[in-house]
């Protein structure tokens, strides 16, 4: 090989690779000499000769020129950027045989490896990196249109209609608004479980989809029950500017197969779907089924997808990321990459991987607290149930006679343990059961509820319990029903192994007054709206922080006191709050974001609110102050909410509740007048007064008693004390008497020292 070959060949095998990359795409590859743009709709011409030489690509779409392709060897990757200057030069000269002198719009530069792409027709052009070329037919869309995508997010979104929305769906849609408008490909909203992330959601869509312009939209869930209750919501959705529902004016496919429908404008699916649709790799259904919060994967389980031309990079113009997990940020990533599309993440649970992966644009942020404070939700208290086997384990003993269970069939064989087996907590009902502690953990949640959470409630509160594995939550709901002495209505399964239909129960749990009590892994851990609970119990334990979060957001929906007594009879107003039942320590690790607003429990509202009269404002107070009005608020009638309204001089207990600690922290404290103020200090005073007066008695008294003492016992010691009684004995005799009495006295108290220094030492 010689040396102008080793010099040429890195840049060979870099077009080798983007003919192939073009072909793929549906591009006809031709040179120059062999010229022919009638073969098809988009072809690429190599050397294709300008006024400032020939350029290495140029595309056509209907024989017209529409773009440029820059070629790199790959080395040039690190820097491909720099190369963006020469091929604007070669989309701005004068092409041979070209009539129009406009700039080619569509710059490309690639190594083959790598390619990005600039449409110069963008408001501020700026390049992008993108997974694959599109297409002709996508290029010829686009040059159909007056304006692009881009320029229509900038120039032609109109305000928002408030009407029917919180003040933080308001900030949320034209925050997001903002930022695309600004073309930051990435964006993150942290909203609140409860806050109405779907309809906030939703709400953009439309907006993108008839103002914007948007081709079509994937709306990506994190399992298959979640994409069920997404399409719900979009079939529920009513535009603020249009009598008709969203799916009566947009098509909108609930993935379930690896096609899409060319029609639809919304899909939703999950990543494992997406995933199955790219790779090309089949997907069992109940894989969908299972959140990846939990799963554990290891970099050998990267998940690599490659170019499908039946699903083009242009498929999707916006992606949004409903309760983006951990997932996305490794293993998943490139089912992400692979489009060319805004990302849109909303989630209840940040952490710093989240705020990377979306560039730090934070787009959005509504906390729990601020959503409890608002009324949104409701707030929290923690209940906890230790038990020994629980926290320690147990020891099973050789020889011991047990039931062994097999945990798909829980068909049961009566064997003999051959060796000692030792469970630790976290085997617990997953390789060892034992009844006694479920049992134990039930019995004490029953009590508990009926004596202290709600003393009041003659039915138990809509309950819901975290098991660990179907077989598991089958244990939990026969001793359930032992213990509540009740049939099988009252306690159902809800998991997508369950025997009745899931959806049907999950219904029945919302809207009916059975069953009061709901086992579940986790088919309603994320996302699912039952707004009537009012229990958590947590029997197993969560490895993701999110994944938590979003498990404890199922009880933080608010509920009206009609709404909550249709199902909860006996319930005396609208929800005021939710319990968390924590029976394996999950609360107390630090895996939990979002904490209790109550943070002193025992103290009375009267002192809560005493205490900020005379000048408390550290961050307890004031939000205990705060969780307290938000509760009242839900038990008060519309009379007594009147007196507080008049009393507080036109403010309502929602706006008592709404100062935040930095306007508490403003408020002075009420001075009282002058009189009273003359006569507090007249009181001061004689009060110090008269304390100094008994302290000078006081002092006088012991002094002279002192002395008293000191001249009796120097007139005893002298022999001169006289008896006031002719019965009393001499004081020579008490003297001495006293004397021996202490001489005795001295060893046994020796003893008894050394004694007690001994048994110390040892």
């Amino acid at each position: 090989m010689s040396k102008n070959q080793q010099n040429v060949q890195p840049e060979v095998q870099a077009r080798q690779l983007i003919d192939q990359k073009l072909e793929l795409a549906g591009w006809t590859i031709q040179n120059m000499k062999q010229i022919n743009l009638g073969v098809g709709l988009g072809v690429a011409v190599r050397e294709y000769p300008t006024d400032t030489g020939p350029a290495d690509y140029v595309l056509f779409v209907n024989r017209e020129a529409v773009g440029v392709i820059e070629a790199k060897r790959d080395e040039a990757g690190e820097n491909l950027t720099v190369t963006e200057r020469q091929t604007e030069r070669y989309a701005n000269a004068t092409l041979k045989w070209r009539v129009k002198t406009t700039p080619l719009p569509y710059l490309f530069e690639s190594t083959g490896q790598i390619i990005r792409f600039t449409d110069g027709r963008d408001p501020r052009p700026r390049s992008r990196e993108l997974f694959h070329f599109f297409k002709p037919e996508q290029l010829s869309l686009w040059l159909a249109q007056t304006e692009t995508l881009r320029r229509r997010l900038a120039e032609q979104m109109p305000v928002l209609p408030e009407r029917n929305l919180r003040d933080c769906q308001v900030s949320t849609v034209t925050g997001l608004e903002k930022s695309l408008a600004q073309n930051k490909p990435r964006a993150l909203v942290h909203m609140a479980t409860g806050a109405g992330k779907t309809f906030t959601a939703i709400t953009s869509v439309y907006r993108l989809l008839k103002f914007g312009g948007a081709k079509r939209i994937l709306f990506l869930v994190d399992t298959r029950n979640l994409g069920k209750q997404a399409h719900q919501e979009f079939m529920a959705y009513s535009p603020p500017d249009d009598g008709r529902k969203f799916t009566e004016l947009y098509n909108v496919q609930r993935l379930a197969s690896s096609s899409i429908d060319p029609h639809a404008q919304v899909c939703i699916a999950t990543i494992q779907r997406m995933y199955s649709i790219l790779s090309g790799e089949p997907i069992d259904d109940s894989a969908e089924d299972v959140s990846l919060n939990e799963l554990q994967q290891t970099s050998k389980q990267v998940k690599l997808v490659r170019y499908t031309p039946t699903i083009p990079v242009e498929t999707f113009d916006f992606i949004i990321i409903d309760e983006c997990h951990r997932s996305i940020y490794n293993l998943w990533k490139q089912v992400l990459d692979y489009f060319d599309a805004y990302l849109i993440g909303l989630t209840a649970t940040p952490d710093k991987r989240t705020f990377g992966f979306f560039n730090e644009n934070i787009v959005a942020e509504y906390t729990y607290e601020q959503s409890v404070l608002d009324g949104v939700n409701v707030s929290y208290d923690v209940f906890v149930i230790e038990t020994e086997i629980t926290q320690k384990g147990s020891l099973v003993k050789a020889k011991q006679w047990l039931d062994h269970r097999d945990r798909q069939t829980r068909k049961k064989r009566w064997a003999e343990t051959e060796e000692d087996l030792i469970y630790t907590g976290k085997e617990l009902d997953r390789s060892v059961v034992n009844p006694s502690q479920i049992r134990q953990v039930i019995q004490a949640m029953k009590t508990a509820v009926e004596t202290q959470i709600f003393p009041c409630r003659k039915e138990t509160p809509k309950t819901l319990i975290f098991a660990k594995t179907d077989s598991h939550a089958d244990d939990i709901i026969n001793i359930v029903r032992e213990v509540y002495d009740q049939g099988n209505a009252f306690c159902k399964k809800v998991t997508y192994k369950a025997e009745e239909d899931p959806d049907s129960i999950l219904s029945s749990f919302r809207n009916d007054y059975n069953p009061r009590i709901a086992v579940t892994v986790d088919m309603i851990a994320t996302g699912t709206d039952v707004k009537p609970l009012e229990i958590l119990l947590f029997m197993r334990d969560v490895r993701s922080k999110g994944y938590y979060e979003q498990m404890k957001g199922r009880g933080v929906r608010s509920l009206g006191f009609d709404d909550l007594k249709r199902v909860s009879t006996s319930a005396d107003s609208a929800k005021t709050r939710f319990v968390l039942i924590d029976a394996v320590g999950v609360e107390q690790s630090l895996k939990t974001e979002s904490r209790p607003l109550e943070k002193v429990p025992g103290l009375a509202l009267k002192d809560l609110l005493q205490g900020i009269a005379i000048g408390h404002r550290d961050d307890d107070t004031v939000l205990s102050l705060a969780n307290r009005l938000v509760r009242l608020s839900k038990q008060l009638d519309d009379k007594a909410q009147a007196r507080i309204e008049k009393v507080s001089g036109g403010i309502t207990v929602s706006g008592l509740y709404t100062l935040s600690v930095g306007k508490i922290s403003k408020i002075p404290v009420p001075a009282p007048s002058v009189s009273e103020q003359t006569e507090a200090v007249s009181l001061l005073t004689l009060g110090l007064e008269e304390h100094v007066r008994q302290n000078a008695a006081i002092k006088f008294a012991i002094k002279q008693s002192a002395a008293q003492r000191k001249n009796i016992l120097k007139s005893a010691f002298s022999g001169q004390l006289v008896p006031q009684d002719p019965n009393d004995e001499p004081a020579s005799v008490l003297l001495e008497r006293i004397r021996n009495e202490r001489q005795h006295a001295k060893i046994p108290a020796k003893r008894s020292r050394c004694k007690a220094v001994k048994e110390i030492s040892r």
